[in-house]
């Protein structure tokens, strides 16, 4: 089988390790170098046994070997790299959120598609085939008409003093680094885009970042929505849905490795609890399906379209936390 050649951008924690060993799984895919803007790259390549080492990003750009990249650096770069990536003609893998706002996302999806690379934002949690599953228990009409969704994702940040994501002009904030998911999951279930938001939260007073979110959506469909994220509340990392017939929920929605790669689905009907388990590694399902977009010239599962509206209503979620008013979404195309 053809195998993608795969380069990294930093030796960020989640590349080192959660991405880096999932290319290694992949059927399809390799790593072939790492990048840093130090020295310190080459013992971070001696220790994950990656062959190729640079103490640039521009250096591991030029290789003409390499095939992809994956960019999980700081969120305020995001921009820069996906579009000099693409100025290089590697496909792009990168973080989410891909960008800062909408506009950026356009700018930088407009990039890639001039240069012809593929492009995926790394949502890892939806190739996990649990989410397909609650699909298709929702339109078999077990739990009957959907009424409303929620969804939690939080944990306790700990050395804040040090930690990026309390750096406004990093792309620091709750909403940005974990409230995404929220966003994207509640868009994906519905089948349905958010027309109204309105949002509030905990402002730290120091950075500015918001701490918390909590956010009430009506989606286009008429079903309501609620969210809410965090840097001050224990790990969760969940969702639930409310049909007029019985509830859906999942409780390792976005994080699913922590419970040995298990998706647990719990339909309750009345009293009656059933619990579906279902296996599924989300790293490695994620760069198989990005690396299989390429040598197949497909289209990856999170689209530029799906980017462009999770980043359009985070825009909004800020814009109501910031104003405290209601924003109608419809009105942003």
């Amino acid at each position: 089988m053809q195998k993608i050649r795969w380069g990294v951008l930093s030796t960020a924690h989640i590349g080192r390790t959660q991405v880096i060993p999932a290319i290694r799984r992949a059927d399809n895919a390799e790593i072939l170098a790492i990048a840093s803007r130090t020295s310190k790259v080459h013992a971070a390549a001696q220790e994950l046994n990656i062959p190729r080492a640079y103490e640039s990003y521009e250096e591991l750009l030029d290789d003409p070997e390499i095939d992809a990249v994956y960019i999980p650096l700081p969120n305020h770069l995001h921009k820069e790299w996906v579009i000099r990536s693409a100025q290089k003609g590697k496909h792009i893998l990168c973080e989410k959120p891909f960008a800062l706002s909408e506009a950026e996302t356009e700018e930088m999806i407009a990039a890639c598609l001039e240069h012809g690379v593929k492009f995926m934002e790394a949502f890892m949690y939806q190739l996990h085939p649990q989410h397909a599953r609650v699909k298709e228990i929702v339109a078999s009409g077990e739990i009957g008409e959907i009424k409303l969704v929620k969804s939690s994702h939080s944990f306790y940040l700990q050395n804040r003093s040090s930690d990026i994501r309390m750096d406004q002009a990093m792309g620091g904030g709750s909403i940005y680094d974990v409230g995404c998911y929220a966003i994207q999951a509640i868009r994906y279930l519905t089948d349905a885009e958010p027309v109204e938001v309105v949002a509030q939260g905990e402002i730290d007073p120091v950075t500015g970042i918001d701490l918390t979110g909590i956010v009430h959506m009506k989606m286009s469909n008429g079903v309501h929505a609620l969210f809410d994220c965090s840097f001050e509340m224990i790990s969760r990392n969940e969702y639930e849905l409310v049909g007029t017939e019985g509830t859906i929920k999942v409780p390792f929605a976005f994080r699913p490795d922590i419970n040995d790669n298990t998706g647990i689905i719990l339909v309750q009907k009345e009293r009656e609890v059933r619990e579906e388990k279902v296996q599924g590694d989300i790293y490695r399902l994620e760069i198989e399906n990005f690396s299989n977009a390429i040598l197949l010239d497909s289209s990856p599962a999170i689209t530029a379209d799906a980017t462009i509206k999770n980043m359009r209503v985070i825009d909004a979620c800020y814009e109501s936390l910031r104003t405290g008013l209601k924003i109608d979404v419809e009105t942003k195309n």
